[in-house]
């Protein structure tokens, strides 16, 4: 039966024997109330209750942020508009009420970012939108980061969040916009979820931060911050990228950016106060019998403990050691409890395996491949592995090993943005850019290589970040970073910043500074009220302390400042005084990190390599643009095929010619010397009088030739005879004659060359030419 609500009823159909609700088909006996099993009900109708629409306004420098709800998508479990300026992004939320069979929170997070919003129309072939983009890529994993953590413990039911850009006006960013509306739908929603949050973005410009600065603010600033915030003060999820930034400054955008999201959290509890739906409740989890959770503890804990405090164990040998505890527990257990779920006891042993490594942490101060808690793992480096590239490097912490190239090409060979990521960051192609790659065999798996996760697109854009202010803005080349990851036990992307720092200075390219990237951890103990007791840091994650501990805290940065930062937090938020000393902590490990690679490679190569390509800017005459480019750009196209080289205009007179080797280069310079020399024309005097030739009568002027090797000029029947003439034929003049010309010099705007017949019955020239004259 459909849901039975209250106050109206919906309209109606006559059906010949009553009336039917549109909605439910239930028969009606009146307008006004349904006959269900003998008892009367009355609809409700959303689109005239009240109570369901709401907007509260959060004042941030002057600047109201509106969070409204109940005009739109009313069907939805939670629904929020949020406008900042002229943009606007619409937040739906949808929960299934069956739960689903997987142990873990199947969360859809879909951003979308329609052309529509920008007034424009899609430019592929179907003129729609087909597949996501790579920034809707990431502002959905960055939506998801800040959400995921407030989930209840145990809540597995299959929820998706879709978010909608309704208008955008190129001023504000929509993906800060998109994390509030995403709080608001799920917090105005019947989602068990503990929230609300609160997100902003803060920038510096000249020392002073800036909350939720314009696009045009933006690009003056050296940081780029998003900061999600919940109540008291606690720290959900960063997104950073910066220019070199100090520690001090950074750490004070941070606390500025949380002290802002409290005030929207607070506006989003007054919504709901309003509009907000009660939350449902739950059909508790099946649990285990307390009799076999202590068989499992029993079985398990001193094999779990011996494991995790050897350290001769690696990634692989520890994996197969606690799986072969696991295998042995659950054998035992179906003989003794045959009826038992099998998957509440994999469950339970994963629970005490967690427990156990983390307790072991507080207790020993030790990890489990016997490390202090700040120390690295041993590191080494090698540049320059095959000859052929234009730059390679492998960087090597422990059980992480990456592979990172760099290959040159022409600026044609930049990366473009799509149409609406354009708009709102002011930039439509890049010509650096990182390719991160984890193929299975990293992890001694089995699987389909190639293709891109969204994994995969966003460790890759944290270490582009991580790269991108060091590397010069005003590079000849398209440099495309390209990081394999070979092996994987934790901080792969980190180490794909190290890696791709070594290679692009092995390739010869002036990074300002070799940059590095380091992960930090954090392991806490809560009391029954959920708040932290007592925490331990990590320095230089393992994969298994990553999946195990409390936070992942990523930071790149060269030996003086930041240049990006991604933390993500699997608790309800951190304080403060955690992330500070997550701060403080990467920046002496990454500090450590660099003296080791610079042992390796201290600065850039001062030359590239001997197959690298070459780029030159060649200069042409606007008067020979025509006879260099070729009719349709056949000559253009002819130099290029033949030569291997790529040639791009910069502006009216110059050209950017790039060759992939320096031989290409030699030969495009033959070609190009021989096809200027074939148009080189003889010098002409201003002033002088020449004989031309007439090629071509026209009706408005006559087309002549001063030199065989020069391209015909049109003299004008305003510039034959001092009377007005309405066609050269009244002149007598006829193609193949030769008539004297004076010289006037090229025009400064097309090149053209000035002559004029009219003007020798003014005066007589110094200087006389004639045919015998030409060569």
């Amino acid at each position: 039966m459909a849901r039975i609500l209250r106050n109206t009823i919906f309209p109606v159909n006559y059906n010949g024997f009553g009336r039917c609700c549109r909605t439910c088909q239930c028969v009606c006996h009146n307008m006004t109330n349904l006959n269900i099993n003998g008892r009367r009900y009355r609809h409700d109708n959303p689109w005239t209750n009240s109570e369901s629409y709401g907007e509260v306004e959060v004042d941030i420098r002057d600047r109201p942020l509106k969070i409204g709800t109940g005009k739109l998508a009313r069907f939805a479990d939670g629904s929020a508009v949020v406008e900042l300026g002229d943009t606007s992004v619409m937040m739906t939320a949808v929960c299934r009420t069956k739960s689903s069979p997987a142990s873990f929170l199947p969360l859809t997070v879909d951003y979308r970012q329609k052309a529509a919003a920008a007034g424009r129309i899609p430019t592929n072939y179907l003129r729609r939108e087909i597949g996501a983009s790579d920034k809707e890529i990431l502002t959905s994993r960055m939506i998801d980061r800040s959400v995921r953590p407030l989930f209840p413990q145990g809540f597995f039911y299959d929820t998706q969040l879709v978010s909608n850009v309704l208008a955008v006006d190129g001023r504000y960013d929509p993906d800060v916009l998109a994390i509030n509306a995403a709080s608001a739908a799920l917090a105005l929603s019947d989602i068990p979820w503990n929230g609300p949050i609160g997100a902003v973005r803060v920038g510096c410009i000249d020392g002073e931060t800036v909350i939720n600065p314009t696009r045009r603010e933006l690009a003056s600033s050296t940081l780029n911050l998003i900061v999600t915030g919940a109540e008291h003060h606690k720290v959900v999820m960063l997104e950073a990228a910066a220019d070199n930034v100090g520690q001090p400054v950074f750490m004070n955008a941070i606390k500025e950016g949380v002290k802002q999201t409290e005030a929207i959290v607070r506006s989003i509890k007054a919504l709901c106060e309003k509009c907000g739906r009660e939350k449902r409740v739950t059909a508790d989890l099946p649990s285990l019998d307390e009799e076999i959770h202590n068989a499992i503890n029993s079985m398990s804990s001193v094999r779990l403990r011996e494991i995790f405090t050897d350290s001769t164990h690696h990634k692989i040998s520890r994996d197969v050691a606690v799986s072969e505890v696991r295998e042995d527990v659950l054998t035992k257990l179906r003989e003794s409890y045959p009826t038992a779920d099998v998957n509440l006891m994999v469950d339970a042993f994963g629970s005490l395996s967690k427990q156990i490594f983390r307790d072991l942490i507080f207790e020993t101060n030790t990890r489990c491949d016997g490390r202090a808690l700040t120390d690295l793992r041993p590191i080494s480096c090698a540049v320059d592995l095959f000859k052929p590239l234009h730059g390679s490097a492998v960087f090597q912490r422990g059980q992480t090993q990456v592979l990172a190239t760099v290959t040159f090409d022409s600026l044609d060979s930049a990366a473009k943005v799509d149409t609406i990521s354009s708009i709102i960051a002011g930039v439509k192609e890049k010509n650096f850019f990182l390719h991160y790659e984890f193929p299975p065999y990293a992890i001694n798996e089995t699987g389909r290589p190639g293709g891109i996760g969204r994994r995969e697109l966003g460790h890759g854009a944290l270490a582009e970040k991580s790269l991108r202010p060091v590397v010069p803005r005003d590079s000849p080349f398209t440099i495309r970073v390209t990081a394999e990851v070979l092996e994987s036990n934790g901080s792969s992307s980190m180490a794909s910043v190290c890696s791709g720092s070594l290679a692009l200075m092995d390739a010869g390219v002036a990074i300002s500074s070799a940059v590095a990237g380091v992960a930090v951890g954090v392991v806490t103990r809560l009391d029954e009220a959920g708040d932290i007791t007592d925490y331990r840091h990590l320095t230089d994650l393992l994969g298994i302390e990553d999946y195990l501990g409390d936070m992942d805290f990523k930071m790149a940065g060269t030996k003086t400042g930041i240049t990006a930062l991604q933390a993500d937090v699997k608790l309800g938020g951190l304080p403060l005084n955690i992330i500070m000393e997550s701060v403080q902590g990467a920046t002496d490990a990454r500090k450590k990190i660099l003296e080791i690679m610079n042992s390796t490679l201290r600065l850039p190569r001062e030359e590239r390599k001997e197959n690298g390509p070459v780029s030159e800017k060649l200069h042409v005459p606007p008067q020979k643009r025509a006879r260099f480019v070729g009719v349709g750009g056949h000559n253009l196209r002819t130099l290029m095929a033949e030569t291997g080289v790529s040639v791009s205009p910069i502006d009216e007179t110059s050209f950017q010619v790039f060759a992939p080797n320096q031989l290409a280069m030699d030969e495009a310079h033959e070609k190009i010397e021989e096809l200027l020399n074939e148009d080189r024309e003889p010098e002409l005097e201003f002033g002088a009088i020449y004989t031309a030739r007439v090629v071509e009568v026209r009706d408005y002027g006559v087309m002549v030739q001063l030199f065989p090797t020069m391209q015909p000029t049109l003299i004008h029947n305003s510039q034959l005879d001092q009377r007005k003439v309405s066609h050269p034929s009244a002149l007598g003049i006829q193609e193949g004659q030769d008539i004297s010309v004076k010289y006037f010099g090229r025009d400064p705007a097309s090149g053209k060359i000035r002559l004029s017949r009219k003007a020798l019955y003014a005066g007589a020239s110094t200087v006389v030419k004639n045919l015998i004259n030409r060569s």
